[in-house]
């Protein structure tokens, strides 16, 4: 085994030197071609500016040279593209090898895998190999023996005769070793085992096999991933993008791609991942404010699921949290549709329409409104009526309606209804079910409770239309516990596209745990395919085990690394609780630390006491859109998907339905030092 670490240290080293000096000519390359580009630009400019007055009157010479300087724009920054990725693969060209003995050969090949392909010239055989082509694979996913790959010809097959596993960093190897398993555990425990960022890691070093098999999959339309804290679900989901980017240049592009983040934190917090790996970044937003803007035609403000939240921390009525509850699910949906079914009648007053011996009578208009459009959403189903008058009108006179025209007939159709504001239909369909109403104010004063926001929502599409977001291709979901019945499904109807939903029960913001597995199949089909995930990562066997105590989760399969026990105290006053933290904050070993409470003005109070004692204190809020290192102060439910190396949660002595989630997720939040305090009487 040391000599064939031995061997596999010198030919890399050998190999590394090599690869590093045809990556400089290739630079070198490069460098020389954007100057001839930029020279090449200058010139096309200057010409344009030179002789654009004497340009033929048709444009042709004109738009010729525009199109010929947006070429070159674009080739320019293809090279610049270039440029910046082998700069990346000098810094670190490689990190695995395989030696691959292909059926009928009798030597075996070497291949070198890294974070892109890099080949001397185009159409030549890599010298590297990209950590997702096909032949990759076999470094992720067999040992030592006989082992195969999808390649586009067909299966290949062969048997790996030596495995390798590096780690360089500025052109120099770290360590270099031969390696009997999948991924090596020790390389494994010193990547999980260094200091927290300020960003997520990059995985491709260490990818395990169950890993590597949902990164790859290309084939099914939902892939729902139910993982353990710390099983590495946002990694592999954003590893699988980048996977797909690869493997579908023609039909996928970054644009094509959604992903719908809880806060902008955790959008910071993931937004290197896709360039490191290569791709462009992708769009991120949060389904709250994409929700927002759908109805900000109807109402002032809408509050987010935080608002919500905030109030249930803070011992709301079980009235409230039931009707909230209520408001997200199957059974509240049907009501809405038994309203909607009976709505038509009740919204539109029909009557004889007549313009300059154009005439349409109400039996007319009737006929049109509950059978030729019938498929039309009830309140732009008079719209299409009109244009179809319109129409025969315009046929008939034998021109077009001039614009105040146009205006009148919107103004006398629209006088059809009873009214088109959504926020007063809505307010209908909760008289009917004995709801409270919302509150009849001007538009300047309604601001919207987060309990009514999605079922607004789904009342908009249903009655105006959905819109179509034929664009995007593929939207990934996380933090899935976190999203109801109603909310995925508006989701199905907004976006007909594959989707990765990911997400961990036992990290909901509710009291109640919602296993969203059991209701996700009946939303979206057979085309579903759920993946469990038990085995974490991210904490130490200490501070795993006590996480896992804490739910009673039982079935967790945990990563041999060991650290520090969590520490466990009470204290009478908040001021003791600080010195206590300030004591063993260490900041000298670690990059990152956070200190966690359960409500924003109990994370704001702690905030303010540190900020007296130590400059370098960072609160973060939802409208944070940076993670920083040093120590941030924050609200347990902001730091979802978020990783520390140390932890201070601080929590009331008072239990609440909701103690053992938080606890939980303040838990698994900690790299390697976890530290519970508990203040008493909630001083």
């Amino acid at each position: 085994m040391q000599e064939a670490t031995q061997d596999i240290q010198e030919e890399g080293m050998a190999f590394l030197e090599t690869v590093k000096e045809k990556l400089k000519q290739k630079l070198a390359q490069l460098y020389e071609t954007l100057l001839d580009g930029q020279k090449e630009i200058d010139q096309m400019q200057e010409y344009f500016w030179d002789n654009y007055t004497e340009m033929d009157e048709y444009g042709y010479e004109y738009y010729d040279n525009q199109q010929a300087l947006l070429q070159q724009v674009n080739a320019n920054q293809n090279t610049l593209s270039m440029k910046h990725r082998l700069e990346s693969l000098l810094d670190s060209p490689f990190f695995g090898r395989v030696d691959f003995l292909y059926d009928g050969d009798e030597e075996p090949e070497s291949f070198y895998i890294g974070i892109a392909n890099f080949a001397e010239d185009t159409g030549r055989q890599p010298l590297i190999y990209d950590w997702r082509a096909p032949i990759s694979s076999l470094f992720y996913d067999y040992d030592k023996g006989n082992a195969s790959y999808e390649a586009p010809a067909g299966i290949i097959t062969g048997e790996i005769t030596a495995k390798g596993q590096y780690k360089i960093k500025k052109g120099k190897i770290i360590y270099a070793f031969e390696s009997d398993m999948l991924i090596d555990d020790e390389i494994l425990k010193q990547e999980l085992g260094s200091n927290g960022d300020v960003q997520l890691k990059s995985i491709i070093r260490t990818i395990q096999k169950e890993q590597n098999e949902i990164i790859r999959n290309t084939k099914d339309q939902i892939l729902i991933i139910q993982g353990a804290a710390g099983s590495g679900k946002t990694s592999i989901a954003l590893h699988r993008i980048a996977y797909l980017l690869y493997h579908d240049r023609k039909n996928l592009k970054s644009s094509n791609i959604l992903i719908l983040s809880p806060n902008s934190v955790f959008s910071d917090y993931i937004s290197h991942i896709l360039p490191e790996l290569g791709e462009e970044n992708i769009q991120e937003m949060s389904f709250d404010i994409f929700a927002y803007k759908e109805l900000k035609e109807f109402v002032y403000d809408c509050e987010d699921r935080y608002h919500q939240l905030e109030r249930q921390l803070h011992d709301c009525p079980s009235s409230e949290i039931h009707r909230y509850r209520y408001k997200q699910s199957f059974d509240f949906i049907g009501q809405m549709e038994g309203f909607l079914a009976a709505l038509e009648d009740r919204l539109i007053d029909f009557h004889d329409i007549e313009w300059r011996g154009y005439h349409k009578s109400e039996e007319d208009l009737i006929q049109l409104f509950y059978f030729k459009f019938q498929d039309t959403p009830i309140l732009v189903r008079m719209d299409a009526i009109k244009e179809y008058f319109i129409d025969e009108v315009e046929t008939s006179m034998g021109r077009d309606l001039k614009e105040d025209e146009h205006i009148y007939f919107d103004e006398l159709f629209d006088k059809m209804y009873q009214t088109k504001d959504l926020y007063i239909i809505y307010n209908w369909f909760l008289e009917d079910i004995d709801s409270p109403v919302l509150p009849k104010v001007s538009y300047e004063r309604r601001i919207l409770k987060y309990e009514d926001v999605y079922p607004m929502l789904y009342l908009k599409y249903r009655l105006y239309g959905k819109k179509q977001h034929h664009r995007i291709k593929h939207v990934v979901i996380d933090e899935m516990q976190d999203y109801s019945y109603l909310q995925y499904t508006i989701l199905q109807t907004m976006f007909d596209c594959k989707m990765t939903i990911l997400g961990d029960k036992a990290q909901s913001m509710d009291e109640q745990t919602q296993d969203v597995l059991a209701f996700l199949p009946k939303i979206f089909g057979k085309q579903v395919r759920k993946i469990v995930m038990n085995k974490s990562y991210r904490n130490t066997v200490e501070i795993a085990k006590y996480a896992a105590g804490l739910t009673g989760i039982c079935d967790l399969e945990l990563f041999d690394r060991h650290g520090k026990d969590v520490v466990e105290k009470t204290f009478s006053s908040v001021e003791s609780v600080i010195s206590e933290i300030l004591k063993n904050i260490n900041l000298d070993k670690y990059e990152t630390a956070a200190v966690l409470a359960r409500t924003e003005k109990e994370a704001f109070e702690l905030y303010s006491l540190l900020k007296r004692k130590d400059e370098n204190v960072s609160y973060m809020d939802r409208d944070t859109s940076v993670f920083q290192k040093g120590l941030t102060i924050t609200t347990y439910y902001l730091a979802k998907g978020l990783e520390f190396d140390q932890v201070f949660t601080v929590r009331s002595d008072i239990e609440t339905n909701m103690s053992k989630q938080a606890d939980y997720i303040c838990a698994t939040r900690a790299l390697h030092e976890l530290y519970m305090y508990t203040l008493e009487n909630n001083k």
